[in-house]
């Protein structure tokens, strides 16, 4: 390992570090300035003993403080595994952390989240191989967290939580971990489905496995699944625009003193980065951390403007900022460091808004404000590689095709996958890369033909 890559591993362990630390920050602010939500402690204790199967606000199910509580404890336990002897860390690991700590507000906790490590520790063991390497995956595994907490608090119910019993305990470190166990194989293969085409490439696991599970747990064994139905909070706004826009800025300004310190131009790279197709992408290694903190500060606040855009077009733009639509922002900007970037997302964007626009013109019940169709534009952005290697025509033909499909998904894993929309943007991959490879030119093919005319 070389100097620099060492130095570039370090400056990502404690870039995700400070991120931990932020979350911690907001949770004993917002403890201050809202005395009325109620201790942080208690609002934790409430998101720990709650299902969590899609979609369940976190600032409801407990409150503010403890929504940033838990994402602050997830976000540490994360950023430490970085800190393994011998984990090598890149673009992937902070797509994986910030992945992991979005859902943190909505389907991940700071319990469920060990069954999955566990059966991701046992793989290697098995494979005999470090833990070390795996961090990236461990964090991955962690798509089917409302399963977890559905054997620990309920199971086979649908209704009362019975709360943590022994027989749970072990259901969930079982059931879990054997999810875990088998992820990294699947995670593997992800790739050879779409190519490349879909950064949510561990959403093939998460859901597959999801499937499997709620087939053998409920329809074979007889039990009821669970209806889903989401649980949303009120929108706060000045909660979620004052976080976000904080957290983002600093992003910005920590990229532009990394670069200047590196005796470089404070935005270095960042023109070139805004020209990369994001196929097949580790901005860490290609732009280097500084301007990869800058993209994720860029992004972020794009993504913070789309929602909303989106909001002020449908007359109402102080409605849906709860937590789900804060981990959505942190879900989404995950791939600003592995392939994302306001160039290449944009017509997805915009796919989504035209086809949202027209379907509920025809009578659809999907308006492009539903928290649904937000959440779905979310994971609809991991096809941004399309609009990179085809151009933006594609890039909206994707974001089109993923709005058609993403509401139909939950009911095939129960509500218990976290990475639907991933999955959905795999599906539409695996649709759409074959017609686009089969009749068209890629960007590039496009240039060079001009340029032998």
């Amino acid at each position: 390992m070389t100097r620099t890559s060492r130095d570039g591993g370090q400056q990502i362990r404690l870039f995700l570090l400070s991120c931990a630390i932020a979350f911690f920050g907001a949770a004993l602010i917002t403890g201050l300035v809202l005395p009325e939500e109620g201790s942080a402690f208690a609002g934790l204790q409430q998101i720990l003993l709650s299902p969590a199967q899609l979609t369940k606000d976190y600032f409801l199910l407990g409150n503010i403080p403890g929504t940033f509580l838990n994402m602050g404890l997830v976000g540490a336990v994360c950023a430490g595994l970085t800190f393994l002897p011998g984990t090598t860390v890149k673009g992937s690991t902070i797509a994986a952390w910030f992945l992991t700590v979005g859902f943190s507000s909505w389907g991940i906790n700071i319990v469920n989240i060990w069954p999955f490590f566990l059966g991701v520790f046992l793989q290697a063991a098995v494979r005999r191989k470090p833990f070390a390497e795996f961090v990236d995956l461990a964090m991955f595994a962690t798509a089917l967290c409302p399963l977890a907490s559905e054997l620990l608090l309920r199971y086979p119910g649908t209704e009362e939580v019975t709360g943590v019993t022994a027989t749970g305990v072990v259901l969930m470190v079982v059931v879990c971990g054997l999810i875990g166990f088998l992820t990294p194989a699947l995670a593997a293969h992800s790739p050879n489905v779409h190519k490349g085409y879909d950064l949510y490439s561990a959403a093939f696991p998460g859901v597959l496995l999801g499937l499997f599970a709620v087939a053998v747990l409920y329809k074979t064994l007889g039990n009821d699944v669970p209806a889903i139905a989401a649980s949303l909070g009120d929108s706060r706004p000045e909660v979620v625009w004052t976080f976000c826009v904080i957290f983002f800025l600093l992003c910005i300004a920590a990229g532009c003193k990394t670069n200047v310190r590196a005796g470089k131009g404070a935005f270095h790279g960042y023109k070139e980065l805004l020209r990369d197709s994001g196929h097949k992408a580790d901005f860490t290694a290609k732009y280097g951390m500084g301007t990869t903190m800058i993209n994720l500060g860029v992004y972020g606040l794009f993504i913070l403007c789309y929602y909303i855009l989106v909001n002020l077009l449908q007359g109402s733009p102080l409605t849906g900022f709860n937590g789900v639509t804060m981990g959505i922002v942190f879900c989404m900007v995950c791939f600003g460091s592995a392939g994302s970037h306001p160039g290449n997302v944009w017509p997805v964007m915009v796919g989504y808004m035209l086809t949202s626009t027209v379907a509920v013109l025809m009578g659809g019940p999907f308006p492009m404000n539903a928290q649904a169709i937000m959440v779905g534009m979310c994971y609809a952005s991991g096809l941004c590689p399309i609009t990179g290697i085809y151009g933006w025509w594609a890039g909206l033909l994707a974001g089109a095709m993923h709005y058609c499909l993403v509401t139909s998904i939950p009911p095939i894993h129960g509500g218990f996958s976290l990475y639907n929309g991933g999955f959905t943007a795999l599906l539409v991959a695996a649709i759409l890369v074959p017609q686009l490879e089969t009749f068209c030119k890629t960007k590039e093919e496009r240039k060079a033909k001009a340029v032998r005319n």
